[in-house]
């Protein structure tokens, strides 16, 4: 295994103390190379996952973020479930005063996808009767 692919394999999220607490900032991420595997054809899907999040205590370090999120490369997930999963995964680790997880995923056979996840109240759709 070679060393990146050894750092991709034993990716963990690394939280810090947010030493900045006095001030309300807000931390704005962009991740143009994420890819992961669609579940049903084994395509690859490539996408920029974009953070937003305003800290309370907590902030994430940006390699350890980088590495997590390449170990989805050979992961088969939907567009849907792995923008849920980062949402969540960041959401219960920063404990944040709000986050917004968008992934902007590449067309492919003409259809392009962007899901957003966000810690405010998205509009509610109609369900059809």
């Amino acid at each position: 295994m070679k060393y990146g692919e050894k750092s991709i394999d034993e990716a963990r999220l690394e939280i810090w103390d947010n030493s900045c607490r006095e001030n309300d900032y807000e931390v704005n991420i962009s991740l143009p190379e994420f890819t992961c595997l669609c579940p049903r054809s084994g395509y690859p899907d490539f996408a920029t996952i974009i953070i937003k999040y305003i800290p309370r205590t907590k902030i994430v370090e940006l390699k350890s973020l980088k590495l997590y999120l390449n170990a989805f490369r050979n992961s088969y997930v939907s567009h849907e479930e792995v923008t849920n999963i980062i949402y969540s995964e960041l959401n219960r680790k920063l404990e944040p005063e709000f986050l917004e997880v968008t992934g902007d995923f590449n067309p492919r056979g003409n259809v392009k996808t962007v899901i957003r996840v966000c810690s405010e109240t998205l509009p509610k759709m109609k369900r059809p009767e």
